[in-house]
């Protein structure tokens, strides 16, 4: 009996360590916000067009794009998505842009 309770404990054990490690990447993830610098904006349906390319990316939850500032400030969460896939969206639609410093 004192050997089955071992092992049950450690099987529970090993599955709680299981389950966490599952939980912690979610964890770690960060909400995040960057400022695009974004070209070719010449026109009204231009930030349009910006916008819905960037919230086409996965883990992307907002997106403000400002036509006379030439940016685009992107909120997105960084373990779902990466500065280099905005810019590589916004580059697709015709749109260049760059993290701005």
């Amino acid at each position: 009996m004192n050997k089955m309770l071992v092992a049950m404990t450690r099987a529970l054990g090993v599955l709680a360590f299981g389950f966490g490690l599952i939980a912690s990447s979610s964890a770690f993830a960060a909400e995040k916000t960057v400022t695009l610098a974004v070209q070719n904006m010449h026109c009204a349906s231009c930030p349009h067009t910006v916008k819905a390319s960037l919230q086409a990316v996965p883990g992307v939850t907002n997106v403000v794009v400002s036509a006379e500032d030439k940016t685009a400030v992107v909120t997105f969460d960084d373990s779902k998505a990466q500065v280099d896939a905005l810019v590589k969206a916004t580059t697709n639609a015709g749109y260049p842009s760059a993290p701005k410093s």
